[in-house]
């Protein structure tokens, strides 16, 4: 079975932002991390090279396929910031009513910055995405 590519490591959470070239996406990255620490609680660790993660849970699917993965993180991509929160869920759907300017994936939410969406419906999602992990995964 292949290695999955992302995996948390012990790379710097603050280098990778500071890589960021865009300053506005860098300035939004670190609000992003003081609020993702803030809800979650969690310290941000860095999963493969470009995923900033909190948390983390250990699943294990029905073909036998298992891993780790962060609760909630986000990635500041040159194109747009991606939010890893719940997938597809009615809860996600209602949250994602208020939020503001965004595209979604199955597995994503996309926005281009920080001021195109309520925070307070960020914090929400994030407390929402923790809470069903923690759920569905208990061991962690």
């Amino acid at each position: 079975m292949n290695e999955p590519k992302m995996k948390e490591n012990k790379n710097s959470v603050t280098d990778f932002i500071e890589s960021v070239e865009n300053e506005k996406k860098k300035a939004d990255a670190y609000e992003l991390l003081a609020i993702f620490e803030e809800v979650t609680g969690y310290k941000a660790k860095m999963w493969g090279p470009s995923i900033i993660g909190f948390g983390s849970y250990h699943y294990k699917y029905a073909s036998g396929r298992e891993g780790d993965a962060p609760l909630v993180g986000f990635s500041p991509r040159k194109a747009k910031i991606s939010l890893y929160l719940d997938y597809e869920s009615e809860e996600r759907e209602k949250l994602l009513e208020h939020f503001g300017k965004h595209t979604k994936s199955k597995a994503c939410i996309y926005v281009n910055k920080l001021a195109d969406i309520d925070a307070n419906v960020l914090k929400n999602l994030i407390k929402h995405t923790v809470e069903k992990y923690q759920s569905l995964y208990p061991n962690e």
